[in-house]
């Protein structure tokens, strides 16, 4: 991305959204026909996108409960972080601790509307519009710096995001990665998945059909081997990285990803 591009304010309801179209999968009513539409061509070949995008949520959940409660974070930082649903991350941290202070990111102006909406009287939260990649214009935000004291540990979130940006040296997952880790203090936290395939076929179909309908806003399906790469340097929390269903599941008889088709993958880890 061009630094200090313009981000479109317009909500184009003709136009798919990855926002938009997880928003349909988990239930929620902030969707249009045109992602009605995507999700269910997506279905026909990847049918357990409904259960993933389902058990991502619970995973993020349980993250941010296990984050705040066992190590005691109190500072989140959500990139890429969609349309509000229930139990969003600041719900779940000020469950916790009510001082706990929750920063959304996110480039789809539906998400501005309708978080800055829900969040107009909790002064410990707030939605920015930004696109991910502008670690710069994030972390310098006014709301940024008026929430997180980056001299402290945060946790930093790239929740099912990475494969809506494509490979650049500048701008792809690894140098985004590079970026936010110099503005964090040692300690800090790293919440990173997203959709992988084994399949070469998954891959190349999801990938395509993913950006024609949003009309280029995407990267791709990557592999296992591209995630682990992310975390290199960094302290990963057990369980490793995973399918992310399997993360400290609740229970034994928690619901579990059953197809493998293509899965959600990654963990959690801690920055030296």
């Amino acid at each position: 991305m061009q630094p200090g591009k313009q981000l479109s304010t317009s909500i184009d309801a003709t136009v798919p959204t990855a926002a938009r179209m997880y928003d349909h999968y988990l239930g929620g009513k902030d969707n249009y026909a045109a992602d009605r539409a995507a999700c269910e061509e997506l279905d026909k070949v990847v049918p357990s996108t409904r259960a993933l995008a389902l058990n991502n949520r619970r995973f993020l959940q349980r993250v941010v409960r296990t984050l705040t409660r066992e190590h005691g974070v109190r500072q989140y930082l959500d990139h890429g972080s969609g349309l509000p649903t229930q139990d969003n991350v600041h719900q779940v941290a000020q469950g916790i601790d009510p001082t706990a202070r929750v920063v959304y990111v996110d480039n789809d102006p539906m998400v501005l509307v309708h978080g800055r909406a829900l969040l107009e009287q909790d002064e410990r939260t707030t939605v920015i519009h930004a696109d991910l990649r502008e670690t710069d214009a994030i972390f310098g935000h006014p709301d940024t710096r008026r929430l997180i004291d980056f001299s402290e540990p945060v946790a930093v979130l790239f929740n099912s995001v990475f494969h809506c940006i494509p490979d650049s040296d500048t701008d792809g997952p690894a140098a985004v990665v590079r970026r936010v880790i110099e503005h964090l203090a040692p300690g800090s936290f790293l919440v990173m998945c997203q959709l992988v395939s084994e399949d070469q076929d998954v891959r190349d179909f999801v990938t395509g059909f993913m950006d024609q309908a949003t009309q280029g806003h995407w990267g791709r399906v990557r592999q296992e081997a591209d995630v682990r790469a992310l975390f290199e340097g960094t302290e990963i929390l057990e369980p490793g990285l995973v399918e992310v269903s399997t993360w400290r599941p609740d229970t034994e008889v928690a619901p579990r990803q059953l197809t493998t088709e293509w899965i959600e993958f990654g963990g959690v880890a801690r920055l030296p």
